[in-house]
């Protein structure tokens, strides 16, 4: 026999261990300060707006709809990709997630306004894009893009902007609060300083 006590079937299992929340520190903090890339999340971002076009375009072309509503699944997947790679804390990951949403929505677009040119046409979608001027761009505005469209590719922002900025754990928001704490003190501590000289 083991003096081992018998878990109860009724008792709930703890999410947190006790000392869990005070784990990383102050150190901590800064470590998940260190962690973001910018760069990373616009690449990343980047590479997920070209391959969801090319995505969307078949997809439309296949069906033979089109479907602006795709955006809002681009920021959601935008959302997500800037989250994942960028690492992102404050406020220049949800602001890029939001403006490449944008272009991303733009650039879906027109790729699946070439892929149905070209369908009627008889080439290739490769074949209009390269034979985009300027005098195609106003035509493209009047005739392609439309109210809906528009809205779509906003909330496909906003929704972007939701899901970019990293999700802490308890002991990592603390460690970044304490971090931040410590950078208050010491800037007071050194305004204090000043004055007194």
């Amino acid at each position: 026999m083991t003096n081992k006590p018998r878990k109860s079937v009724f008792r709930l299992p703890k999410r947190h261990a006790a000392d869990e929340a005070t784990g990383l520190g102050a150190e901590g903090g800064k470590l998940l300060l260190r962690d973001q890339s910018l760069r990373d999340a616009l690449v990343a971002s980047l590479v997920v707006v070209i391959l969801f076009s090319a995505l969307w375009a078949m997809a439309s072309t296949l069906i033979n709809r089109i479907f602006p509503w795709m955006t809002i699944v681009l920021g959601i997947v935008v959302g997500l990709i800037v989250r994942r790679a960028g690492r992102g804390l404050d406020w220049r990951f949800p602001v890029l997630a939001a403006a490449i949403t944008l272009l991303g929505a733009l650039v879906g677009n027109v790729v699946v306004a070439a892929a149905f040119t070209a369908a009627a046409l008889e080439t290739s979608t490769f074949t209009i894009l390269r034979a985009v001027t300027s005098m195609t761009w106003p035509v493209f505005f009047d005739e392609v893009i439309s109210a809906a469209d528009i809205v779509y590719a906003l909330f496909g922002a906003a929704t972007a902007a939701f899901y970019a900025n990293r999700r802490l754990s308890r002991s990592e928001y603390l460690a970044l609060r304490m971090w931040q704490k410590e950078q208050t003190d010491v800037l007071l501590e050194r305004s204090d300083s000043s004055d007194r000289h």
